[in-house]
């Protein structure tokens, strides 16, 4: 998908937010469901269907085709899918991009100190770190209501906790749908960079193309030339960080920003020309690469709601599933 006209017309890179949608609507649907089809059984099985695998496909495109919605919808959400890392490991000349700061309100006080905000510079991080933990939470839930549905002391409320359950796998499903997107676009360098659309206005004593590039590599290419099947089989083992989401997601964001320099050297040597593999084969690498990060993090989502707690007043899952706690009044509400 290409770039919304206002930024097309935008006089420098610098001035205006992002607006790409990385990937277009081929890619996004190929991470999404080479993601769902390489989940392991350990995943609740409505996640494992051939039917999700499509539906979370399509869902993985959400973010891109809301845009459009209205002034204050678009601001507010369009510079979710970028941050804008320059060639020193600062945001636009500003902070620098690690550590990340705890909050994304941390974030925009340091941005303001530069005279920047998020709207200009990105919050990548931060969608991926919000929808991550979102899906935690709606595992957790879903957990708990599968639980409950299954004991017998509890049957007096089966109906609901059924009907919780099911409205609670549509959640999860749209939940996973909007991470596996913003995932996607940090797979794509040129959503973590300065220098998304050609190097633009910075010192480039390398040469390298001030063309707008963005589109035509991430949708037109993509479209054409990449085959999600080789996407599949590029993906790597399932890999459990054993750290703070907050770091693995800098980690994910840094590695593919280390790809941006290789990528410009790629176009100049002719890499994007139509026919040339090269261009193919670094898109694929790179989708493949976000569909192993996005199962990861499902796996870690899942992992990690065990030990959360639901509902108001609070319980635990683990005291749920372990049929001490009856959670009917924390999933119904007490007010």
């Amino acid at each position: 998908m290409k770039r919304l006209l206002s930024l097309v017309l935008a006089a420098a890179a610098v001035a205006a937010p992002q607006s790409a949608a990385a990937w277009g609507g081929t890619g996004h649907r190929i991470v999404g469901q080479a993601a769902a089809r390489a989940l392991p059984a350990e995943v609740p099985a409505f996640l494992r269907t051939k039917q999700a695998a499509i539906d979370l496909g399509e869902l993985s495109r959400e973010p891109d085709r809301s845009k459009g919605s209205g002034k204050i919808h678009d601001q507010d959400r369009d510079s979710a899918h970028f941050v804008d890392i320059d060639d020193e490991g600062k945001i636009l000349g500003g902070p620098s991009f690690l550590p990340m700061p705890a909050t994304r309100n941390d974030y925009e006080t340091a941005l303001r100190a530069h005279g920047l905000d998020s709207v200009k510079a990105g919050y990548l991080q931060y969608a991926i770190v919000d929808r991550w933990q979102q899906l935690a939470t709606d595992f957790a839930y879903w957990r708990v209501l599968k639980a409950a549905e299954a004991n017998p002391a509890w049957k007096k409320n089966r109906a609901f906790f059924t009907a919780d359950r099911k409205r609670r796998e549509a959640l999860i499903q749209h939940t996973i749908g909007e991470l596996s997107h913003f995932v996607a676009d940090g797979s794509q360098p040129l959503h973590t960079s300065v220098h998304y659309n050609g190097w633009g206005d910075y010192p480039n004593p390398n040469g390298f193309s001030t063309a707008r590039l963005h589109g035509p590599f991430e949708s037109e290419l993509v479209r054409d030339r990449v085959d999600p099947a080789k996407v599949a089989a590029g993906m790597t083992p399932v890999k459990l960080c054993q750290c703070a989401i907050e770091q693995r997601v800098v980690d994910y964001l840094s590695a593919t920003n280390r790809l941006v320099i290789p990528f410009y050297e790629l176009e100049k040597a002719g890499g994007l020309a139509p026919n040339d593999p090269r261009g193919p084969e670094f898109a694929t690498r790179q989708l493949s690469a976000g569909a192993s990060e996005l199962r990861d993090l499902i796996v870690e989502a899942w992992a990690a709601s065990a030990t959360r707690t639901i509902g108001w007043r609070p319980i635990a899952v683990q005291d749920v599933l372990a049929g001490k706690v009856d959670p009917y009044p924390a999933l119904y509400a007490i007010d």
